[in-house]
């Protein structure tokens, strides 16, 4: 009888155990909580953290994640307003706002990324198919008031007489109205509307990356590489109109320094024969004789050769001195 009672009350102890740690349940800071009795939701949604009570035999708990939430789209070929065939690769970040309501629609996180495929997705295309490729690839305009100061600079190098590339700068660059982060918060205000049914709110959006169609990007590369090669074309062009100028400058300096030296050269050849005229004056005046005979020497110097065989007449003047 004893052992029964005992049996009876470890049994007892042991139910109140169980049932006491079913009656309580914790709740984390990055969680909120639905409890739910029979699977239907009853009461608002828990988000307190710490501890809390529930019946432990008709009532149940779902957890449901508070904090931010990823969600990643498929890159999808859109067209743009412009006719440009694009793809369009999006993220978004999300949290639950409304446990209850988000139970009720999604049931999980998995139901609710197969929503937001759809609403992402189906907003992404009809804002980005709206509006030109421009607006979903820039966010100002502030590369024209760059290209406006660097043509401003291109024009003032030119009125110095310096050789300029100008199709570094040339073509026409479109002015935007909305821009990439207003159409990303277009696509927001869009797809918020169908969120706040699901108890999800969308924190942003974002154009992750955006590329052109695989046949439209190589005619693209190929446009590119073509206009490369026509600025490469431009320069090498430039340089030899660069070594040209340059060549004709030094020829013009060369001819000057030569026309230099050479003005140089004769003036200090005059001044030598001029010097050596004059020695040759003086040295005639002292002796008229000997002078005489030095020239006739040299005179004999330049047109008789060593080898030269000679036949002298008695009455030759300029062989005088041979008698």
């Amino acid at each position: 009888m004893n052992q029964t009672k005992s049996t009876i009350i470890i049994f007892a102890i042991f139910a109140i155990v169980i049932g006491a740690s079913r009656s309580f349940f914790v709740l984390t800071e990055g969680q909120q909580a639905i409890v739910t009795q029979f699977g239907k939701p009853i009461g608002q949604p828990i988000t307190k953290a710490g501890m809390h009570f529930k019946n432990p035999i008709t009532q149940d708990v779902r957890y449901v994640d508070k904090r931010i939430l990823s969600w990643d789209g498929y890159p999808n070929q859109i067209p743009t307003k412009d006719k440009k065939y694009i793809k369009v690769d999006t993220t978004a970040r999300w949290r639950i706002i409304d446990a209850l309501k988000f139970i009720q629609t999604v049931q999980n996180e998995k139901g609710a990324q197969a929503r937001l495929d759809t609403i992402l997705d189906g907003h992404t295309r009809d804002i980005i198919s709206s509006h030109n490729l421009v607006e979903a690839v820039r966010n100002s305009n502030a590369i024209l008031k760059n290209l406006e100061d660097k043509k401003n600079l291109v024009q003032a190098r030119k009125d110095k007489g310096e050789a300029i590339l100008e199709e570094e700068i040339s073509g026409e660059i479109d002015s935007i109205l909305v821009g990439r982060e207003k159409l990303s918060q277009i696509i927001v205000e869009k797809a918020q509307e169908e969120c706040n049914a699901l108890g999800i709110k969308l924190i942003d959006v974002q154009l992750r990356r955006i590329s052109y169609e695989r046949s439209v990007e190589k005619k693209v590369y190929e446009r590119m590489i073509s206009e490369r090669e026509r600025i490469a074309q431009k320069i090498r062009s430039i340089g030899k109109g660069e070594k040209a100028v340059i060549e004709g400058r030094l020829t013009k300096d060369l001819q000057r320094i030569e026309s230099e030296a050479y003005r140089k050269a004769q003036t200090i050849k005059g001044h030598a024969q001029a010097k050596s005229t004059a020695i040759y004056a003086k040295a005639l005046k002292q002796d008229p004789k000997f002078y005489d005979f030095i020239k006739s020497m040299e005179a004999y110097k330049k047109a008789i050769k060593s080898d030269s065989r000679l036949i002298l007449s008695s009455d030759s003047e300029f062989l005088k001195f041979f008698k």
